[in-house]
């Protein structure tokens, strides 16, 4: 393979402190079975809740799991009371970060400049951005992978000199969430193959893209290889459905 599978999970704040060390030790174990020829083609990381995130680093040493943060001051250290630098999630052995999502952007009044300055943050300290991109109404595929051209364009046409660290986008469609009828997989394909190829064209093949929207059984073995990826939530909450993954996972580099 020429790139590694990617599959990411975030706790959000479904977890408590005890139900996110019963699935680190479960995971861990699943990963530990694993053999050298599938853990060296994936790269894998999960976003604990804040509190938790010494607790997965203990966990997933020693394993193909990686530990990020939810969210990242856009400040460096300083006083910034209830915020967490970029520089601490380094010390701590951090290796990612989620920068952008939806609910930050929609609740918290994230705008595109504070988004930037968190990409700074990340950057500065060794920290690959998971960004958090899509559309919040219902279009064409040509439609939104034009809009997600224009949300990548803002985080990324300014920056010198190139080549730029890698950057994970994390594409969803905000309107497909919970809603009755998800994005098709043709949807999402089109629009994920548009980007990545826009992505490499202008900045490198260091440059990701993944799926963050509703996941379920078989939806990376039907994306890939239009996305690098699949970026999970609740339905990666349970370790059975971790094990299916990672068997999908298996079977992509198996036969790929």
């Amino acid at each position: 393979m020429s790139a590694k599978v990617i599959i990411g999970v975030s706790h959000k704040t479904y977890f408590g402190y005890q139900q996110t060390q019963v699935w680190c030790q479960q995971v861990a174990g699943l990963l530990q079975g694993l053999p050298e020829s599938l853990t060296s083609n994936l790269e894998l990381f999960t976003f604990p809740a804040m509190p938790a995130v010494a607790l997965s680093l203990h966990h997933f040493n020693g394993t193909v799991m990686a530990t990020g943060a939810q969210n990242v001051s856009a400040a460096p250290p300083g006083a910034w009371t209830g915020e967490t630098s970029a520089a601490m999630l380094q010390e701590m052995g951090c290796r990612y970060v989620e920068i952008g999502h939806a609910e930050r952007r929609r609740h918290f009044g994230e705008t595109v400049e504070v988004i930037n300055q968190k990409i700074d943050m990340a950057f500065a300290h060794g920290l690959t951005p998971v960004v958090c991109i899509g559309e919040d109404q219902q279009m064409s595929a040509a439609q939104a992978a034009a809009f997600a051209v224009g949300q990548v364009q803002e985080l990324l046409a300014h920056r010198t000199p190139q080549p730029l660290p890698p950057v994970i986008f994390a594409w969803e469609p905000q309107w497909a969430i919970g809603a009755p009828q998800p994005a098709s997989d043709d949807y999402i394909r089109d629009v994920c193959a548009t980007l990545r190829a826009y992505l490499h064209s202008h900045y490198g093949a260091q440059m990701r893209v993944i799926y963050g929207g509703s996941a379920g059984p078989g939806l990376l073995s039907r994306l890939y290889p239009d996305v690098d990826g699949i970026f999970l939530g609740r339905f990666a909450h349970q370790s059975e459905a971790m094990a299916s993954i990672l068997h999908e996972a298996q079977q992509i580099i198996g036969t790929d």
